[in-house]
């Protein structure tokens, strides 16, 4: 089943300006639509994000940032450091929520069903904890603020159903939705986003180590390839790739009602 993603634009070094400015205004225009006072970030200190929060400056909109590490996990891998980097360089209000207290008190532990589940799914179901907790966090801390929760999924993530689902696949809005990753490094370039971002590997954090591309199989520009001319260049890429979109189909699909 494909995602049905269709690309309208694509952007590069001679208009990336001008499609900054036009999803800097189509981001405030979405929070002034709604009568909103702003929007809420997560902040990984990864390229997505960052690119998104520099749009948002763009706008000139209120947006906090919300570093939500699993106790030390983000000292450990840099991220903390690389998200402070960006704040510090534009003056984003931000606020650190150690999620480790709600993701262990929510993680079952039970060794029969631990016992009976497969090492892959067993690994899933604690990394899919953490990014569910912080959308939590995100959309309470919204909330009390009449905020928009902004996300920072991209379109080569999208392709392959890279995101978990009720965690950062949940939004209000998304300006990326329809960028290649390869638009996300000419954005950043564009936008000022720190150098430290740009050149480290692209990771959801899911675990110490992790990398997107080394969990996915494949690189960020095979996909972006596959999107832009309808293969990676690769045939056995390309199957994987129509491989994870069937597994992945679920996340985009309406919720399966009975209907008598």
């Amino acid at each position: 089943m494909e995602n049905n993603l269709r690309k309208p634009f694509f952007i590069n070094d001679e208009n990336v300006a001008q499609y900054a400015q036009q999803m800097a205004s189509w981001i405030a225009g979405q929070v002034n639509a709604a009568n909103r006072q702003g929007l809420v970030l997560g902040m990984s200190g990864g390229i997505d994000c960052s690119v998104v929060a520099c749009l948002c400056h763009l706008a000139k909109v209120d947006v906090h940032l919300i570093m939500m590490p699993y106790g030390s996990d983000m000292n450990n891998s840099k991220s903390h450091a690389h998200g402070m980097e960006l704040i510090e360089k534009f003056n984003f209000p931000y606020h650190i929520f150690d999620i480790k207290p709600a993701v262990d008190a929510l993680t079952i532990n039970n060794e029969a069903y631990i016992a009976a589940s497969s090492e892959s799914n067993r690994v899933l179901s604690l990394a899919n904890i953490r990014p569910r907790v912080r959308m939590t966090y995100l959309y309470q801390f919204a909330q009390l603020g009449s905020r928009f929760v902004i996300g920072t999924g991209n379109m080569a993530e999208a392709t392959v159903g890279y995101f978990t689902k009720w965690g950062d696949g949940a939004y209000d809005l998304n300006p990326l939705a329809m960028v290649t990753k390869q638009e996300v490094y000419t954005l950043a370039k564009y936008l000022g986003v720190p150098e430290s971002i740009q050149d480290k590997s692209p990771s959801a954090g899911l675990w110490e180590g992790q990398t997107d591309e080394e969990e996915l199989g494949m690189s960020y520009a095979q996909i972006d390839a596959f999107i832009l001319t309808g293969t990676s260049g690769e045939p056995a890429t390309d199957e994987l790739i129509h491989r994870r979109q069937q597994q992945s189909a679920h996340k985009f699909a309406a919720i399966p009602t009975f209907k008598g």
